[in-house]
């Protein structure tokens, strides 16, 4: 028989029921992240000039790093691919949130694909965490069927605060996906409230997408955006909303007409279409084309891109000014301490960039 004394622990010192002092546990070792694999020169070049969707999305993440030597790289890679650039549509698209604008694009992708055997590629900006900096709203998953689809080709990008809410190497990303081969290229903007001007400087067609309803946030873009738009659609309109739509691009129609008439000779128009029936898809669509047809036949498309390279060598002046100014030596030693005598009031913005300025021509 079990005693009740021969049930309580042993209160001998070296007893494997005592616990014993241990000593603390270390803090583990932060986590690196994963340095990406970078492939040869050739295999970037080839692969993007095949169409290979696994080698372009690789060559479109070294175009975004921020990495020195791979963006000495993507340069390379960019120059060697140029010559088989400048042959596809470019398509802008803006909205108001809400107005289902990647719902419209995976709708007008399907019909590119089925009833014009064309190559699509999606350059959708997505807006940035503010925390880990990546795209919040991921729209493959927004656009399952035409991600699903070989000749179509999605690509997510975070905004990450650039201006007109366009990802800061979306140009270049736009080239890498017409040497590949796609001849139809899309991009979706995070929406109205920035200034659209960056995305109107690297497309030949504007697309501004509205809904019925829209209010207070109509009236603001109406002499914004609305005046750079080549046509507005109202996109939802089925089943009770259809008359509603109907109205609207009325409205809009009426209103198109009150700006200065474009230099091109395209007369910009209101339109009405919903992604989810596909109605009005194909006219819009039709719309583009003759867009297109028109500039190249009065030499404004030629002028137009000759515009966007312009425009694109001055943004890249600026990047890399920015990126020199805040990696210089003597920038970098002084700015928290600057930055933070303009937050306290110890000195004006006005005095410390001046400050900053001379410290970077002069050291």
């Amino acid at each position: 028989m079990w005693s009740r004394k021969a049930q309580l622990p042993l209160k001998n010192k070296d007893s494997a029921l005592r616990v014993q002092p241990g000593t603390a546990t270390p803090a583990p070792p932060p986590l690196r992240p994963k340095r990406r694999r970078r492939l040869p020169r050739e295999v970037y070049i080839d692969g993007v000039l095949a169409g290979d969707r696994k080698v372009l999305a690789q060559a479109i993440t070294l175009v975004e790093s921020t990495r020195e030597d791979d963006s000495a790289l993507a340069r390379e890679i960019l120059e060697v691919c140029l010559p088989r650039t400048g042959k596809s549509v470019r398509l802008g698209i803006t909205g108001v949130p809400g107005a289902g604008k990647s719902s419209l694009i995976e709708a007008l992708g399907l019909h590119l694909i089925r009833d014009h055997a064309a190559k699509v590629a999606v350059l959708a900006v997505d807006p940035s965490s503010q925390i880990s900096g990546g795209s919040i709203l991921g729209d493959k998953t927004r656009m399952e069927l035409l991600a699903a689809h070989d000749s179509a080709f999605i690509r997510p990008s975070p905004s990450s605060g650039s201006l007109g809410g366009v990802a800061r190497r979306t140009r270049e990303t736009m080239l890498l996906c017409e040497a590949a081969g796609y001849r139809s290229i899309i991009v979706e903007t995070v929406g109205v409230g920035q200034s659209e001007t960056a995305v109107r400087s690297m497309v030949d067609f504007f697309l501004l997408l509205t809904l019925t309803g829209a209010g207070d946030e109509l009236q603001l873009m109406k002499r914004g955006v609305m005046e750079m738009a080549d046509v507005v659609a109202i996109n939802k309109a089925d089943g009770d909303n259809r008359q509603r739509a109907e109205m609207a691009r009325a409205e809009l129609e009426h209103g198109l007409h009150l700006f200065p008439p474009s230099p091109t000779g395209w007369v910009p128009q209101a339109v009405t279409c919903s992604a989810r029936t596909g109605f009005g898809i194909p006219e819009l669509w039709g719309f583009v084309l003759d867009h297109t047809k028109l500039l190249q036949a009065n030499g404004w498309l030629q002028r137009i891109r000759r515009e966007q390279v312009k425009t694109w060598m001055y943004d890249i002046i600026e990047q890399e000014l920015q990126t020199r100014f805040r990696q210089h030596p003597a920038v970098r030693e002084h700015l928290a301490k600057l930055e933070s005598d303009v937050v306290e009031g110890k000195t004006s913005s006005f005095r410390a960039a001046q400050r900053l300025l001379e410290l970077y021509k002069h050291s």
